[in-house]
């Protein structure tokens, strides 16, 4: 059995419906909330109901459970994102229930960029978690990955929600030259698949990214030539950009977009491109190729 937190998510989504479709069996770990979670149709799966503070819970839902899955995580709530409590402290718990269940492996997802260290919530909250992981004492594999792109994600369909809502001009990150790599979810959950039976993987933590090295800009220029769209851009500091969102956010919650991309764009976020080729002979997608769901 196999145990998927984040699993109604934009990644998680598409990786239960990778994994039911191989015939693997599949558990998704929802939280508790009045709202009717987003299950995905059609599918097979199993539903456990639990928190990620709830230890005891977290242990009932790994019955006969053998691998689990990480992925969720309050990043993309913006500014009622609970880092801490969600991505540290819920990381810390699910380990220790993991370890104590007897769980053989456990895949975490985190981004380039991960360090303690960093200036930036996201990155500091990911290298914290991936800690805990390592030192849990479960066989591990962690991916990096870079942005994350497909229908239903959080970031092209963040942008097309600002190039709609600006009809002149665009706020680009200081000159929009911060080198990004886009990689398609569905290759990421192919490498995610295929490293359920690579037994080499165990004790890595693997740097993943799209085919192509591509400026913000040159990503925005894409995207506003696939919908027909042209725009203007006008530079300006992250800092005014965070404070543009969380005004955004307080304004129109309901058509916020997490600030947190703007952490993704304060240094170039990349890593090599042969990793997939090499460790899956998977040869990602070109960001050009994936932007048709933008058109609907």
């Amino acid at each position: 059995m196999i145990l998927v937190t984040g699993g109604t998510g934009f990644v998680g989504r598409s990786l239960v419906r990778h994994l039911v479709a191989s015939g693997r069996p599949v558990r998704i770990l929802l939280r508790p909330s009045a709202e009717s979670p987003n299950l995905p149709r059609g599918l097979s799966v199993e539903v456990a109901v639990c928190g990620l503070s709830d230890e005891r819970g977290l242990r009932a839902a790994m019955k006969d459970v053998d691998t689990v899955f990480h992925l969720a995580t309050a990043e993309h709530k913006g500014g009622k994102a609970d880092l801490n409590g969600v991505d540290v402290e819920g990381t810390e718990h699910l380990a220790r229930a993991a370890q104590q269940a007897g769980v053989e492996r456990l895949f975490y997802l985190s981004h380039l960029g991960a360090d303690r260290l960093s200036a930036y919530p996201v990155f500091r909250a990911k290298a914290l978690a991936e800690s805990t992981i390592q030192q849990s004492g479960v066989p591990y594999t962690i991916f990096r990955s870079g942005l994350l792109v497909g229908e239903g994600d959080h970031f092209t369909t963040a942008m097309l929600r600002l190039i709609k809502a600006s009809p002149f001009f665009l706020f680009v990150p200081e000159d929009g030259e911060t080198v990004i790599q886009p990689l398609w979810v569905e290759d990421l959950v192919v490498c995610l698949e295929l490293a359920l039976s690579d037994e080499s993987l165990v004790g890595q933590t693997l740097s993943v990214g799209g085919s192509e090295y591509l400026s913000f800009r040159e990503v925005m220029e894409k995207i506003l030539g696939k919908i027909g769209k042209r725009r203007g851009f006008i530079s300006a500091s992250p800092a005014y950009l965070r404070l543009l969102g969380l005004f955004w956010d307080q304004i129109a919650p309901k058509q916020s977009i997490s600030y947190y991309w703007l952490d993704y764009l304060a240094a170039d976020r990349t890593c090599a491109v042969d990793t997939l080729p090499r460790l899956f002979g998977l040869m990602p997608a070109r960001f050009t190729q994936l932007l048709g769901y933008l058109q609907k």
